[in-house]
């Protein structure tokens, strides 16, 4: 395979790639709590012989890894006493089926069983790791350090929690991550405010990923008509070889 077709293919496959993260970001820039993914560029050198039979090396474009962006969205006024808001660095942690995960999306609600849980149906746990039992109907109070009230008496306090770093961090859907590294301890947040009857909006710019999405399908697209001329060459130096040969 020819230099020129090799690197339009790396190319179309690193496009492919970014564009699945802009579209996801697109579909959950309404999502409460999400962070937008970003994609890292690096070059990757493979040997040419292996693709052109010359024995040189290429250079050959590769998103390498992708990360997330943590920073904090806006908060956004709700009126709903049972949406809140991490106003600093900091995840509430929630039970799921596949074990504890964290999230920023603070749209609970109250489960058939009593529970707190998240939009997913994640149970909230409290400090001690439990469930956080209330009765529907009457008033929850959440104070800005986490502590739930319910008739002037306190039914537990949420567990927010931050990481020495977030690289381990792995998103699974939605706002929810878990925690790839063990070694990557985490510890009670500290400097994070909660405050009820507020939600953390996604922090996707959606006019700037709109912009970088149309940009992309043009790099495909140029990236496309680049692997075609490649094949056009390739099958008219043969054709060329074979009225030489005759």
């Amino acid at each position: 395979m020819d230099p020129l077709t090799v690197a339009a293919a790396s190319g179309l496959r690193s496009r492919m790639d970014a564009l699945e993260l802009l579209a996801n970001n697109l579909a959950n820039s309404a999502t409460s709590g999400y962070k937008s993914d970003r994609e890292f560029y690096g070059l990757f050198t493979g040997q040419a012989d292996d693709l052109t039979g010359d024995g040189s090396s290429s250079l050959l474009p590769v998103i390498e890894r992708q990360w997330t962006d943590f920073s904090q969205g806006i908060l956004q006024p709700t009126g709903n006493p049972l949406d809140i808001a991490l106003s600093g660095k900091g995840f509430l942690t929630v039970n799921s089926p596949s074990g504890v995960l964290y999230t920023r999306n603070g749209n609970l609600r109250i489960s058939f069983t009593g529970e707190l849980v998240t939009s997913e149906g994640f149970t909230v746990r409290d400090v001690e790791g439990k469930s956080i039992r209330v009765t529907s109907g009457k008033p929850i109070e959440i104070s800005t350090d986490g502590v739930v009230r319910q008739d002037g008496k306190e039914v537990g306090k949420l567990e927010v929690v931050q990481f020495k770093n977030t690289d381990s961090l792995r998103k699974l859907s939605g706002a929810c991550f878990r925690n790839a590294d063990r070694a990557n301890t985490l510890a009670p947040a500290t400097g994070v405010e909660i405050q009820q009857g507020r939600l953390e909006a996604s922090n996707v710019a959606v006019p700037e990923a709109a912009m970088r999405l149309v940009g992309m399908m043009r790099q495909f697209e140029m990236l496309q008509k680049a692997v075609s001329m490649g094949v056009d060459m390739n099958r008219r130096a043969i054709e060329e070889v074979a009225k030489v040969s005759g």
